[in-house]
């Protein structure tokens, strides 16, 4: 049997164990990038593929006549056209929770540094200020603590709900949305709500239609000014433009986003043009804790294992 792992560099940059990935089968291709040319002919004799992100449509999957599984490395799936894998009878498998303490651990860090206003205050270090302050503690860029604030949380699945548990820790209220377009559910609340009562908004959901650019201009405007916007899920989520806007305006005080709608991003993006010090970008990296990554390995091992030995686990169905 021959397996590809399409884009292993999205993965590892060589700093991960891979012996036992390896060893599930006998014949391996770890083909670091494929380009979407070249992605009918790298899995055209294959019998299991690896994807991160690398897209594999009907015509794909078609020409694949000896492919069996594809294990998603990653928990979605919208890469993979699954009704068309259903029909030529291949398994869909991904990977669940993998990355839970790494992205709990982000939006924490990104949190506290906006919350407690560690940018300003760095600079305003390195520039003289405290050196010139005629109290020993400057007071010019003040804050106020988690504990007491209300977190908002859209998406309360695994990383959701991880969130949540530390947040209590920290003596925060915490709000959960409603499901976009959902029946009403107990604990939940509309995501208008939300919106308007909550101090720090962090977004955990997929995305879906109902989700693309679930936050907008009317949704950033129902949020209170000295609010702050999360993003470690899907840049496609939110609209780009109008959080910028927002950000200028005052509307909100401040945002972390580790995802954009274009990735990587194209030049002139105007969030990465933009020098605000209340907008702090990452490069997708929520996730990639080393322990996160080696457990993504060991996570796509077992479903290999789980299959050939005739009894999958994580199937995703159409």
């Amino acid at each position: 049997m021959r397996g590809v792992f399409l884009d292993d560099l999205t993965v590892t940059a060589g700093d991960l164990d891979l012996a036992a990935l390896r060893a599930t089968l006998p014949e391996w291709r770890f083909a670091g990038m494929t380009t979407a040319d070249r992605v009918t002919e790298a899995i055209r004799e294959a019998d299991v593929v690896i994807t991160n992100k690398v897209i594999l449509d009907h015509a794909a999957l078609s020409a694949a006549s000896r492919l069996r599984l594809v294990c998603v490395a990653a928990t979605g799936t919208d890469n993979v056209d699954l009704q068309a894998a259903s029909d030529r009878g291949i398994t869909v498998c991904n990977v669940r929770g993998y990355a839970t303490a790494s992205v709990v651990e982000h939006v924490f860090m990104v949190m506290l540094a906006l919350g407690h206003r560690l940018f300003e205050h760095r600079v305003a270090v390195l520039h003289g200020d405290w050196c010139r302050s005629p109290s020993f503690s400057l007071l010019d860029y003040p804050f106020t603590e988690l504990a007491g604030r209300t977190l908002g949380i859209i998406g309360y699945g695994e990383l959701g709900s991880g969130v949540a548990r530390v947040a209590e820790a920290f003596g925060m209220h915490i709000l959960i949305a409603r499901r976009p377009g959902g029946p009403a559910q107990p604990g939940r609340c509309p995501l208008e709500r939300l919106l308007a009562e909550s101090d720090i908004v962090t977004l955990h959901c997929p995305l879906t239609a109902a989700t693309h650019r679930l936050i907008g201009a009317r949704e950033l405007k129902l949020m209170r000014n000295h609010a702050v916007l999360i993003n470690t899920a899907r840049g496609g989520i939110v609209d780009e433009g109008a959080l910028l806007q927002a950000l200028r305006d005052g509307d909100i005080a401040g945002a972390a986003i580790d995802v954009l709608g274009q990735e990587p991003p194209r030049p002139g993006n105007p969030l990465l043009d933009e020098n605000l010090p209340n907008l702090v970008i990452t490069p997708h990296t929520a996730w990639a804790g080393s322990r996160s990554r080696q457990t993504l390995i060991g996570e796509l091992t077992e479903n290999i294992r789980a299959f050939l030995a005739g009894s999958p686990r994580n199937v995703v169905m159409p």
